[in-house]
């Protein structure tokens, strides 16, 4: 049964805006996450929201995407696979995104009947921003001389996150999509990103789009009313069988970039008097068919063995609880929300071991239930931990300064003052990135950009329009055809 939704102190009026949504593929992801919260946000504040996207599997997607709190249409997921023979996959991405973007504009009458009639229609669009020139052409108030307004949220430069580059066809590859990205970013009315850091990343990537734009920080929220913010007594905790220990708890996904290594290390570097029952447990996302998932795990169980330290591998909650008192190190494979919440609230410290992270949103779960942060001193976190009050920022290169940050914790500080942390991080979390604060910050840059106006008329885009995406089709076509037989894939 769908649970319903949130109601706001907004309900009994008219929603004040139709807010429709473009997301690429809305599985389980930070991008993901990022997404689901603001359209929660904007809906709790009286707005219609209608999400569309490519793809979503009830399976394999947060519970408000599928249990009906939102509104997600699933379109333009029947011409365009989302690769080729496992590679293109940005250009099936974009092609997909038009298809996505043609498909509720053009062929069906979806967007004419989203909200109640004389609702002003806004878009927000992420990840992707090749589809921004052909969305405001065809608008809804394009004929008007008045272009529907577009929201872009960059979570990061997608020509920053590809890598393999190194071969001289792939370089040449992603030059027209490196190109569009930029292009089309300058069709949005607005831009936002997710921290203070990204901010700078997409300043020093697009000196003149920076120019141009006036680059927001919308911080990525997280729904403080959804978890206690105090720490569970034993009782409450379960069957949690390590909840007389001290717990030292990891949370990432098993990708080498999130540098989990450094977390088995600090622990080791622990003389065993220091650690005595205290735990290391490694959570995160974990995909048997993904091959860095894999390896990686692999690769610090035998981490683990070399530093002698006594480690199993659960892939069930029942084989995690059951697993022997002795072990040192814990790896826990995909794990479900029940269990991650028990671990959030029976954990002394988080360790977030990720370098130039361009948010991170692990830490304020952590803070959230009272548990400090130990993070690298790079990055989003360095805009959400507070050193000595919520945690502790720590140099990723000195290990040993992560030791001494969980000896710090496991023996060197008492039970009030890890309260009194406790109480800081949560404090610092419903003060400044509560999803209520997102849903205002939103709403207040889609009135801006209303108030500013647009005065681009449809016509006057249409040879923009083309011309932009005919020099990107030729340049791609060549590209890609001379690049086809490859077996080395690539996005």
């Amino acid at each position: 049964m769908p649970k319903p939704k949130p109601k706001s102190p907004g309900d009994n009026e008219q929603p004040k805006k139709t807010i429709v949504f473009l997301h690429p593929d809305l599985g389980i992801g930070g991008a993901e996450r990022l997404v689901v919260d603001a359209a929660v946000s904007l809906q709790n504040r009286g707005h219609k929201v209608v999400i569309f996207t490519s793809f979503c599997d009830p399976a394999h997607c947060f519970d408000e995407a599928r249990d009906g709190t939102l509104d997600v249409r699933v379109r333009g997921n029947t011409i365009i696979p989302p690769s080729l023979l496992g590679r293109f996959s940005i250009l099936c991405a974009i092609l997909r995104q038009l298809h996505l973007i043609l498909q509720f504009t053009l062929f069906t009458s979806e967007l004419k009947s989203l909200g109640p009639e004389g609702n002003k229609t806004y878009f927000f669009v992420d990840q992707l921003s090749a589809g921004l020139p052909l969305l405001k052409l065809l608008s809804p108030s394009a004929a008007k001389k008045r272009t529907a307004p577009i929201f872009f949220y960059c979570h990061f430069p997608d020509l920053l996150l590809v890598q393999n580059r190194k071969k001289w066809y792939k370089r040449i590859y992603r030059l027209p999509f490196d190109a569009l990205e930029q292009w089309s970013m300058g069709f949005a009315d607005a831009i936002a990103v997710n921290s203070g850091f990204t901010k700078g990343v997409v300043s020093r990537t697009w000196p003149s789009l920076a120019k141009k734009k006036d680059l927001k920080i919308v911080y990525p929220c997280i729904d403080v009313k959804s978890s206690s913010s105090t720490k569970p007594t034993n009782d409450e905790i379960g069957p949690l069988p390590w909840k007389k220990t001290g717990v030292i708890l990891s949370i990432n996904r098993f990708e080498r970039k999130k540098d989990i290594a450094l977390a088995i290390r600090a622990f080791a570097l622990l003389p065993k008097t220091k650690r005595k029952e205290a735990k290391l447990i490694i959570a995160g996302g974990y995909d048997h068919r993904v091959h860095e998932n894999v390896s990686y795990h692999k690769e610090l169980v035998s981490l683990a063995d070399s530093l002698n330290l006594k480690n199993a591998t659960a892939k069930t909650v029942v084989s995690a609880l059951n697993t022997a008192p002795d072990v040192e190190v814990l790896f826990l494979l995909s794990v479900p929300n029940t269990l991650k919440e028990m671990l959030l609230k029976s954990a002394k410290l988080l360790v977030y071991t990720p370098s130039n992270e361009h948010f991170g949103i692990v830490p304020l779960e952590a803070m959230l239930r009272g548990v400090p942060v130990l993070a690298a001193d790079n990055g989003g976190p360095v805009e959400t931990v507070v050193e000595g009050s919520t945690g502790w920022l720590r140099d990723p290169g000195e290990v040993e300064k992560w030791s001494e940050v969980m000896d710090l914790v496991l023996n060197g500080m008492s039970e009030a003052e890890l309260e009194r942390m406790g109480k800081a991080g949560v404090e610092r979390v419903t003060g400044h990135f509560a999803d209520v604060q997102m849903g205002a910050k939103l709403d207040g840059i889609f009135d801006e950009i209303e108030e500013q106006g647009r005065t681009m008329s449809g016509t006057m885009l249409i040879p923009v329009v083309m011309v932009g995406f005919a020099a990107a089709a030729a340049i791609v076509g060549v590209v890609a055809s001379a690049v086809l037989g490859e077996k080395e894939g690539g996005r």
